[in-house]
């Protein structure tokens, strides 16, 4: 069997699959491949790592049917080193794969297609939900939930009806990011899960203005778009009561113009780095406005004063610099606030609307 396909359609049905590829395939060395699947019209791409399952489908020109794993590094590299536009034969027996495009050949080993597992298919009814708010409320969401698999409850996101629609939560344990998304019916009334935010992170890069089918089973969930397909496994257990870790109300408020605040934390952590492990960065707020300081022993230290308008006592307060960058980059307004009690309680910062809440923990300086 074989199939002919533009490079560049190819190259992108590939990639996107490949994303699901496990990058430790241990007992299972097929996971390190893509299954090929061709029918009549295209070719089906499917990644799995068994968390996540992502599914691209192209189309092309295709002779015969049938299933093969190809190595999936070997096919990502070769296709990307392609000139564009090329066109691009991919025949396949029973052991190899040759690849043609111009005058470029090449015979790649397949992996044993018996050996690839039965993967998650969609179950149940699908429910069709706005592509576009959804995948605002993932890219403010997903990026504070854990990546420790040691823990795995909060690797995941935990997604909820509300009375208005759905809510998105993620917390690391450092930060906890909520998403009121109103008027989007993605559960039964009543009914929330914890999915995998690895697997909504993936999601969310595909996204656009379409819409997306949702088919929420037992065990895994599944979003189909046009060519493509993701599917995320449930977890298993109970999400931490974030809820109590909501204060009603804060004595000190903060109010600073985003750009400005981001611009200045980026300068300002520069001598202590922006990584999870970077030295924090402080916010003494005032009714002068704010100044930001980071001190690093052996490195420096550096100062800027933002403009900013302060209600409340005298306060300075310390965070991990990459923690609070990422809360006000998720802030989808041009102004935020940060609202507070003391140095050593979450603080929460605000942009525009009351939809999106971000509670940070400070850290504790002398």
């Amino acid at each position: 069997m074989k199939f002919v396909c533009e490079r560049d359609t190819l190259e992108k049905a590939v990639s996107t699959a490949y994303r699901a590829v496990a990058s430790r395939a241990g007992a299972l060395p097929v996971l390190s491949g893509l299954q090929a699947s061709l029918s009549p019209g295209s070719v089906e791409f499917t990644g799995s790592d068994l968390e996540l399952t992502i599914r691209s489908r192209v189309d092309a020109e295709v002779e015969g049917q049938g299933k093969a794993v190809l190595v999936a590094r070997l096919l990502v590299d070769t296709l990307a080193k392609l000139p564009s536009g090329t066109r691009v034969q991919v025949e396949i027996g029973d052991d190899q794969a040759k690849i043609e495009a111009g005058r470029f050949r090449s015979e790649l080993r397949t992996l044993a297609a018996s050996d690839f597992p039965r993967l998650p298919e969609p179950e149940g009814d699908a429910v069709k939900v706005a592509g576009a708010p959804l995948s605002e409320g993932l890219r403010q969401v997903v990026p504070a939930a854990s990546r420790d698999d040691a823990r795995p409850i909060l690797t995941g996101v935990l997604v909820a009806s509300t009375a208005e629609g759905v809510r998105l939560v993620a917390t690391d344990s450092y930060r906890l990011a909520v998403r009121d998304l109103a008027g989007i019916s993605l559960l039964p009334e009543g009914q929330k899960v914890l999915v995998g935010a690895k697997g909504l992170g993936e999601l969310q890069r595909l996204l656009g203005d379409e819409d997306v089918e949702v088919f929420l089973g037992e065990r895994y969930v599944s979003f189909r778009l046009a060519h493509t397909e993701v599917s995320a496994r449930l977890i298993e257990g109970d999400f931490p009561n974030y809820q109590q870790l909501i204060p009603s109300g804060y004595p000190n408020r903060l109010t600073v113009e985003r750009d400005a605040l981001v611009s200045a934390v980026e300068r300002v952590s520069l001598v202590g780095g922006t990584n999870r492990d970077s030295a924090p960065i402080r916010l003494a707020m005032s009714a002068d406005g704010l100044e930001l300081s980071a001190t690093a022993q052996d490195v420096g230290q550096s100062y800027e004063p933002v403009e900013a308008k302060y209600e409340g006592t005298d306060l300075t307060v310390a965070f991990n610099a990459r923690f609070l960058l990422d809360g006000v980059e998720a802030a989808a307004a041009s102004e935020i606030t940060i609202e507070s009690t003391d140095p050593l309680k979450p603080a929460v910062l605000r942009g525009g609307d009351s939809d999106f809440l971000y509670l940070l923990m400070p850290v504790r300086i002398a």
